[in-house]
Formats: C-alpha cells, sequence, structure tokens
C-alpha cells in the first residue's frame, strides 16, 4: 500500500454519494474541477470518495461511471462502502457444502436496499459484473499524507492484522467468501471497519428507526474518551429513549468501546447519515456523511496541511425535493 506526500496538492474528501449523479458533479464543479476529455479532474488537488456510490439514488450508473473513470484517470482515491461489500455479497454465489445460494441473503430487507442498482443496471449487465469486479479493487481504509480515511470506523488492531494477513489493504474473493462467516475475523473487520461499533439495547429492548427498520443495537462513536451512559456513544440520526440513554455502561462495555486518541492523524468517515451544519466530530475525526440522497447535503472536506480539522474547510450542496411529484427522481440542487 503506498502512502501518498502531500507536497502542494490538496485532496477533497467526499461523502456518500449513493446515486446523486448530478449533486456529484454541482460538488466537483463548485470545487474547481473541470472535464478533460470526459473525466473530471483538478490541476492541484486530488479528490477521495468515502464509498456508498451505490443504492437508493436516481443516478446510481452515471455516478459509477464518473467515480471510477476519476480513480483510473489518477483524479481521485476511493475507500470502499458497506454497499459495495452487499452488493458483492449479494451477487455472488456461495461455494460448493453451504447452506446458502448467496454470500449475501436475498430477503426482503437486503432486496430492499440493492433494488434500485439492480434495476438501473437491468439492461447492462456486463456493465455491472465489470463493477463487481472493479469493487474488489477498493481499499477498505486509506492513509494518505498525514490523514486516514475509512467509511465507517478505524480500528488500529484490525487493520493492522488485515495488513499483515492480505498484505496491503484491498480484499480478495476468498476473504469475501470467508467475511460471510460474521463472527470470523474476515466478517468482524468488514462489519467494524464498514458499519461500524455498536451495542446491543439492555433488557432485550429494541427501537423502530425513521427508515422503518427495528433494531436492537445502536451505532456508537469509536472515538469517545471517557463515556459514562449510552448517551456519550450513541450515534446514529435516531435518538435513544431518554430512559435508556441516561442508563450508566457497565464495566463491560466500558472495555469494549473503541477509543481514537486526540494524538492520532485526522481520521475522515462517511456513512452515519448525519444532518445540520457540518463540522468536526472532534480536532481530529470528522464525518462527511450529510445524507444527500435524503435531500440532505453532499458534503466534502478540502484537506490541505492541517492537523486540527476546521468548520471552515467543509464545502456542500444541499440536495432539494423535486417540485413535480410526476419526476421522483430529478435532483435539483442549490450551493453553499
Amino acid at each position: 500500500m503506498s502512502v501518498m506526500r502531500s507536497g502542494s496538492r490538496g485532496y477533497d474528501i467526499i461523502g456518500d454519494i449513493h446515486g446523486c449523479a448530478l449533486t456529484l458533479q454541482r460538488l466537483l464543479e463548485q470545487m474547481g474541477y473541470r472535464k478533460v476529455n470526459g473525466v473530471y479532474e483538478h490541476k492541484r488537488r486530488q479528490a477521495i470518495f468515502i464509498g456508498d456510490i451505490i443504492d437508493r439514488g436516481p443516478r446510481i450508473r452515471e455516478s459509477l461511471h464518473l467515480v471510477r473513470d476519476m480513480v483510473e484517470r489518477g483524479s481521485a482515491q476511493i475507500t470502499m462502502g458497506n454497499h459495495e461489500y452487499n452488493a458483492l455479497g449479494y451477487c455472488t454465489r456461495a461455494r460448493a457444502g453451504s447452506e446458502r445460494k448467496f454470500l449475501r441473503e436475498h430477503n426482503a430487507r437486503h432486496d430492499r436496499l440493492i433494488r434500485e442498482t439492480l434495476e438501473q443496471f437491468e439492461h447492462h449487465p456486463h456493465e455491472w459484473n465489470e463493477f463487481l469486479e472493479w469493487f474488489y479493487t477498493l481499499p477498505l481504509f486509506l492513509e494518505v499524507a498525514h490523514f486516514r480515511v475509512v467509511h465507517a470506523c478505524w480500528d488500529h488492531h484490525l487493520i493492522d492484522q488485515f495488513k499483515q494477513i492480505q498484505g496491503g489493504n484491498c480484499i480478495d474473493e476468498d476473504f469475501l467468501h470467508a467475511s460471510s462467516a460474521l463472527d470470523s475475523f474476515a466478517g468482524r473487520v468488514m462489519d467494524r471497519l464498514l458499519r461500524g461499533t455498536d451495542l446491543r439495547l439492555p433488557d432485550g429492548l429494541s427501537i423502530e428507526g425513521r427508515d422503518g427498520f427495528v433494531r436492537r443495537f445502536f451505532r456508537t462513536k469509536f472515538w469517545a474518551e471517557d463515556p459514562q451512559t449510552y448517551n456519550d456513544v450513541v450515534f446514529q440520526p435516531d435518538p435513544l429513549p431518554e430512559h435508556i440513554a441516561n442508563r450508566p455502561l457497565s464495566e463491560a462495555e466500558k472495555k469494549n468501546i473503541l477509543t481514537y486518541s486526540p494524538s492520532e492523524p485526522p481520521v475522515f468517515v462517511g456513512h452515519y447519515w448525519r444532518e445540520g451544519r457540518p463540522a468536526p466530530l472532534k480536532p481530529n475525526v470528522a464525518c462527511i456523511d450529510y445524507s444527500a440522497v435524503k435531500y440532505g447535503r453532499l458534503v466534502a472536506y478540502r484537506m490541505d496541511d492541517e492537523r486540527q480539522l476546521s468548520a471552515d474547510k467543509f464545502v456542500w450542496v444541499e440536495v432539494q425535493r423535486p417540485e413535480l411529484p410526476s419526476d421522483p427522481q430529478s435532483e435539483d440542487s442549490v450551493t453553499r
């Protein structure tokens, strides 16, 4: 795995796209990227996509072509998102002897998550197969100059083990198959780095999120400092009920919570469906997923040589709902 040095080059880390190709074009152009022979590039900067290019949005195929062209040109880098990983599992048949047909079960929930992607590639099956092969080349994490990029969680222990075993930062077909066993090393790597950390709700309780899914776990921070209650570690759009939020963490729970020291290099994540005005979570931690496909913001952080992140370095495009109900797949945007 190569580690790039900053020199005079700047980097623009871009949040989850989820098929919002027109919004992505507006954001790139706002940041000074221009098409050269059909591919966006910048004279002095490089884009870094944080994954989740596919699913949910109106222009998934166009988004994939735009991003892959930039990566192949060298005007962008990318990390894998959980949706690219899910697509690989959903479309890969299990090996002989397995009880399942595909690595990712074809059930109602999984069908729903990938439906728009498969529909938009229905008449382009060869292209879809090529993109599935390309997904294997997407790194799980990046160490670029003096900062880090990962889709959901930087776990030092798992990342160090992964580099020793895989010899780099990408998975292969064997690792994908191994990861279908959630309690395996491969399963833990993919779950932790691409989906983040979580805690089980106490006393067998469950909560229903705004997306309609009922969950018995809630997402947690991997950078919390000396947390005492569930509310100190919760990190998701749906708040915990008050009687759960104020409940003290047990000593066992505290021991299982990751930390990310203030002395570590800045790290960027996506994944978490943030709302409000973009700002760092800590001086060295930033989430850049602000729910673009849910009519939020497509956000980028313009990283230069700073060692502490600043709210002034975020830029974004706000995604507005289409005015005409008859055109649910149109994208209309206004810039910052």
